[in-house]
């Protein structure tokens, strides 16, 4: 996902896109370490969508304080 599509989000919806990213990533590293993940390059866009999302919800939760 791109960083406007979780500027777009609403707070509830950042949260819970958070926890579905994190559910992902232990899925994707269970897959790994049992070895049935094929591309281990999932591993990092999940990550980087992790932190696409957190920066997301920061920027937001700045903006709420400002006013």
């Amino acid at each position: 996902m791109k960083v406007s599509e979780f500027l777009e989000m609403k707070p509830e919806e950042l949260a819970a896109k958070i926890t579905e990213l994190k559910t992902e990533l232990f899925n994707l590293r269970f897959r790994l370490a049992t070895g049935q993940l094929e591309n281990t390059m999932q591993i990092q866009a999940v990550k980087r969508d992790i932190a696409r999302a957190l920066t997301a919800q920061t920027q937001a939760n700045r903006k709420q304080e400002a006013r």
